[in-house]
C-alpha cells in the first residue's frame, strides 16, 4: 500500500441497515446518502442498498439524486430536499425524483416546470429547527395552494415532513406537536399525503412515536452513533481509513495519508489510532502526515488504522469527533475523494 485508502465494508452497511429496518419497522427505512452516502461511495453503497430491498433514498442535492437514480434504478423512490432553481428541477424530475419543499416560491417553481406532470412532493413545516421550512403562520396558505396545484395536476403532495432539533426530548416534543397539527391542517385542506416523516437517526432510532410512515437514517447507517451518545447494538462502523507506515524513528512512526487533507490538526495529543501494536497515541497531524506513537517491530510498510470500527484498538470516527468537540460526520466527509475507496 504506498498511500491512504478508505476500506469501506459493505457487508457491515447492510447488516446495519438490517438492525435499523427491524428497529423503525412496521415504518418504512430511508437510507440517506448526502455527502456522496457519507464519504463512502453513493454509487457503490446505494447499489448493494438497493439489491438489498431498499427502497426509499435521501439524497440532498439533485447531483446525487440522479446519481442515488442511477445507481438504485428506476423501482426506488429518490428524495432531495435542498431547494433549486428551475433548471435543476426540470432535470430531477426528469430523473423521476421526490422533492422536499419549504418554500411558497419554491412550490411554484417545481408546479410551474412539472406543468401537468404531477411532480411528486413533500411537503416541509418548520417545527422550530429552522432549516427550510414554511413557517407556521404560512402553513394553512400554503397547504391551500399545493391543494389546487395538485386539483390541476402540476404536483401530488405525497409525504408531510419535518426535521427536528435532537437536542432535548422536551424541544422534540414540542416539534411533534406542531408537526402533528400542521398535518391535520394539510388533511382539512384535501391533501392525502402518503408518508409522513419526522424523524432521522436519533429520534427514529431512540423514539417509537417519532417514526410515522418514514425514518430517515442517515449517519447510523454507516455505523456512526451520535456525538456524546450511546452505542447503537448492532450498528457497527463500516470504513476504516488504513494509511501506510513511511518512517520508524525511535519512539514515533510517519504515516502518510496522502490526499486526506481534511483531518483535523486539533486532533494531535487528544486521541489514538490503530496499529499492528494497538492503540497509538496520535502525535502530530500535518497536511500529508501523521506522527504517531511506534511499536515492538514497526516497520515501514506497517498500516495504520486512523479510524474504523477498532478492529486494531484504532478510534471510531465519533471518538474522533468527541476529542475536538464536532461530529463523526465532519470527520469522514472530510476524507479527500482523492483517497481511494476499496469494498469488501
Amino acid at each position: 500500500m504506498t498511500g491512504a485508502v478508505l476500506r469501506v465494508d459493505l457487508g457491515r452497511i447492510l447488516a446495519d441497515i438490517d438492525t435499523l429496518r427491524a428497529r423503525v419497522a412496521p415504518a418504512q427505512f430511508m437510507l440517506v446518502v448526502k455527502n456522496d452516502a457519507y464519504g463512502h461511495g453513493i454509487d457503490r453503497v446505494v447499489a448493494a442498498a438497493a439489491a438489498h430491498g431498499v427502497e426509499w433514498f435521501g439524497a440532498f442535492d439533485v447531483p446525487m439524486g440522479v446519481r442515488a437514480r442511477a445507481a438504485a434504478g428506476p423501482g426506488a423512490r429518490v428524495f432531495s430536499w435542498v431547494t433549486v432553481g428551475r433548471d435543476e428541477i426540470a432535470v430531477a424530475l426528469d430523473a423521476g425524483l421526490d422533492l422536499g419543499v419549504g418554500d411558497a416560491g419554491y412550490l411554484e417553481n417545481v408546479a410551474a416546470v412539472s406543468a401537468g406532470r404531477a411532480a411528486r412532493v413533500h411537503l416541509k413545516i418548520d417545527t422550530g429547527l429552522h432549516r427550510n421550512g414554511i413557517r407556521p403562520e404560512d402553513w394553512a396558505g400554503v397547504v391551500a395552494r399545493a391543494a389546487e396545484l395538485e386539483a390541476r395536476g402540476d404536483i401530488r403532495v405525497v409525504g408531510v415532513w419535518s426535521h427536528i432539533a435532537e437536542t432535548s426530548d422536551e424541544a422534540d416534543d414540542q416539534a411533534r406537536a406542531e408537526y402533528t397539527a400542521a398535518v391535520a391542517v394539510a388533511r382539512d385542506a384535501g391533501l392525502r399525503p402518503e408518508v409522513l416523516h419526522l424523524a432521522a437517526s436519533a429520534a427514529g432510532f431512540a423514539r417509537s412515536e417519532f417514526r410515522h410512515d418514514l425514518v430517515r437514517f442517515g449517519a447510523f447507517s454507516y455505523g456512526i452513533r451520535s456525538t456524546d451518545g450511546p452505542a447503537l447494538c448492532g450498528v457497527v462502523p463500516a470504513a476504516t481509513l488504513l494509511a501506510p507506515v513511511t518512517r520508524v524513528d525511535g519512539d514515533t512512526v510517519e504515516v502518510a495519508y496522502g490526499s486526506l487533507d481534511g483531518l483535523p490538526s486539533t486532533l494531535a495529543g487528544r486521541a489514538a489510532v490503530g496499529t499492528p501494536g494497538g492503540a497509538r497515541p496520535l502525535l502530530a497531524v500535518r497536511g500529508t502526515s501523521l506522527t504517531v506513537g511506534s511499536w515492538p517491530g514497526a516497520a515501514v510498510g506497517d498500516q495504520v488504522a486512523v479510524f474504523g470500527p477498532g478492529d486494531l484498538e484504532e478510534s471510531s470516527v465519533t471518538t474522533l469527533a468527541e476529542a475536538i468537540g464536532t461530529v463523526g460526520e465532519e470527520i469522514i466527509v472530510r476524507v479527500s475523494p482523492l483517497v481511494p475507496r476499496v469494498y469488501v
